[in-house]
């Protein structure tokens, strides 16, 4: 992953290339390893670059040899050979860059459509004065934008176009959205104008401001009628094939290894491809017993012959990184796991530059408790079943908290708000007793496609939830240690098989992801493959009673704090109250109210928090 800032004025304005390079400075660590900026006239964009293929070269901004268009990037390009083998270009370099501008130069905007990889980019055409911003299918490269009179500016993070904004104020029509998903969806964010390009789309930007989007992929609505053992042949070849792409680079690669299913498959399909023994593999703990997974990812290491690393992360680190992560994020930490990715990132960067990740098989094979029960979270039903299911799960005791989590889903109204709130913080009367007032949910709608409930639940989840929480946090907790993260299993190719197959391959008696764990079966330990999933599962419940109440406590009953002045005080302090009494556990929502405080104060103090005991 490398990052990237720009601007294009429509009133006259030059371009200032020493101000881009001082914005692209905010996101050095996107890019340690090299920078450059290239303006004319209205134009400019500066690059900040993690060098992963071609290293010596490429450099960016990058030139067509005409002189005609002009690239930043920011991702991996996987089969920029294969594309380069069949490109009449004078080529100059060896990486995927300069493939890429010459991809453009043959297809023009048809030319996403044939990348594999993550990627996000501008192309401008200083003979037509227009420009293009792309994103890759999935969202795993990220790309904010700005549209004012007069300009639009873009970067791959949005604390780079903050200085733009004189006037920077929250959206607090995206609050709601925020609290019924812990993030918002794109294209908005909870800052009034800053907007996040959409996965698969293009942005084309016209020489007289106009900004118009088009999406240039979805997953489609096939079913692939296949008996058991093709399916397994076909998801095994696919999956490995990615992991092969995904390992194409000029620095070491490693693997994250939680001992789960999904990383250990990636890490032993990526150690039959690489030397034997060279293979490194991180993994990270917390301290608790009830969610302790290091001896699993340690037999995982054992088995495969990898070079392991282990972090443990404490209550501490949480209030010593909160606010620097909370920077990088651009956003309020939506998973308590952010941390830990963040410290398996920065043990990852003492051997290698780039890391793969068992992300997105969850949401592609059903992975999920919520997903065994899509058809009865697809029922219509009276409203004051609704209403009762809401009052019941008030009561439910912590010992039931799994029970608790399907109660609080199934109370939502309608089929459509279930498909969100099965990870939602708080339920819809929960957000409107703290904002006062209702608010139109934002995210996109997700059509029925009449290939039933599961394959709907999986196409939402593979929409928001993927992109603007799960691939955004990994970017962002990776990218801060200046490390790639890859994750082989949404390869577009592998994403489109997978959905389209039958339920029955994805759950069968009442085992989730059954063709995965097939796939799994001459690769792994049995032990791995019949785990129940655990995630990371940091103990936050203990922690909000012991080491981190005092600090939960002074910050959102502050009143100068942004949550004491949005959201109901007698609502928050009863929450905070339920949890201490420790009925039941309501830590998932002290951390949401907690991270938006964090985030507001890191937002708008204007300045970069220190990394406590960190070097970057």
């Amino acid at each position: 992953m490398c990052g990237f800032v720009g601007i294009q004025h429509f009133d006259g304005t030059r371009a200032d290339a020493q101000r881009l390079s001082e914005l692209a400075a905010v996101i050095e660590h996107r890019g340690p390893d090299g920078h450059g900026t290239w303006a004319e006239s209205g134009f400019g964009v500066a690059h900040r670059r993690l060098a992963i293929i071609d290293p010596d070269g490429s450099p960016q901004p990058m030139s067509s040899v005409d002189g005609a268009l002009h690239i930043a990037f920011n991702g991996e390009i996987l089969n920029y050979r294969e594309l380069r083998s069949g490109l009449d270009y004078p080529f100059r370099t060896d990486g995927d860059t300069e493939v890429l501008l010459a991809a453009h130069r043959e297809f023009g905007m048809a030319a996403p459509e044939r990348l594999r990889g993550q990627f996000a980019y501008v192309i401008h055409d200083s003979i037509g004065s227009q420009t293009w911003l792309v994103r890759d299918r999935l969202g795993i490269a990220p790309l904010y934008y700005v549209q004012r009179p007069g300009w639009v500016a873009f970067a791959s993070e949005a604390k780079a176009l903050l200085p733009l904004i004189p006037d920077l104020t929250v959206d607090e029509e995206s609050l709601d959205a925020y609290l019924a998903r812990r993030f918002v969806p794109a294209p908005h964010t909870l800052l009034a104008g800053v907007r996040k390009l959409p996965p698969a789309h293009v942005a084309h930007i016209g020489s007289d401001g106009t900004l118009r989007l088009h999406r240039y992929w979805t997953p489609g609505d096939d079913l692939t009628e296949v008996d058991d053992a093709e399916a397994v042949s076909l998801v095994s070849d696919a999956l490995d094939a990615s992991v092969q792409d995904n390992l194409v680079a000029d620095v070491p690669v490693g693997a994250y290894l939680s001992g789960g299913l999904d990383s250990s498959l990636v890490a032993a399909l990526a150690s039959k491809h690489v030397e034997p023994g060279t293979m490194h593999t991180f993994s990270a703990g917390f301290g608790d017993t009830r969610a302790d997974e290091l001896p699993f990812a340690r037999q995982v290491s054992r088995a495969l012959g990898t070079i392991h690393h282990e972090v443990e992360v404490r209550a501490s680190d949480f209030q010593d990184h909160w606010h620097s992560l909370t920077w990088h994020r651009d956003a309020p930490l939506s998973e308590p796991a952010d941390v830990a990715v963040f410290q398996l990132a920065s043990k990852a960067s003492e051997h290698v530059k780039v890391v793969l990740s068992g992300e997105g098989a969850d949401e592609v094979f059903a992975g999920y408790p919520k997903h065994r029960m899509a058809r009865v979270s697809a029922l219509q039903r009276p409203a004051f079943v609704g209403s009762g299911l809401d009052q019941m799960q008030r009561w439910l005791p912590q010992k039931l908290a799994r029970a608790r989590i399907a109660v609080r889903a199934l109370s939502a109204d309608t089929p459509e708000e279930r498909l969100v709130a099965w990870f939602a913080p708080f339920t819809r009367s929960e957000r409107i007793a703290l904002l006062g007032r209702q608010i139109p949910m934002r995210g996109p709608q997700i059509p029925d496609s009449g290939l039933g409930a599961l394959r709907r639940m999986l196409t939402a989840d593979c929409g928001p939830w993927l992109a603007d929480n799960l691939l955004e946090r990994g970017d962002r907790m990776t990218m801060a240690a200046s490390v790639e993260l890859r994750p082989p299993f949404l390869d577009h190719r592998l994403v489109e098989l997978g959905l389209s197959l039958p339920d029955r391959l994805k759950i069968r008696r009442g085992s989730t992801k059954w063709v995965e764990r097939q796939v799994a079966r001459s690769l792994l330990p049995a032990e791995i493959l019949e785990r129940p999933k655990v995630g990371f599962r940091v103990p936050l419940d203990r922690w909000f009673r012991e080491g981190l109440r005092s600090y939960a406590w002074d910050v959102l009953t502050d009143r100068d704090s942004f949550v004491a002045q949005v959201f109901d005080r007698d609502e928050v302090e009863l929450l905070l109250t339920r949890h201490d009494r420790g009925r039941s556990d309501e830590s998932n929502r002290i951390w949401t109210l907690l991270s938006l405080e964090v985030w507001h104060q890191a937002t708008f103090s204007r300045r970069r928090p220190e990394m406590s005991g960190q070097s970057r």
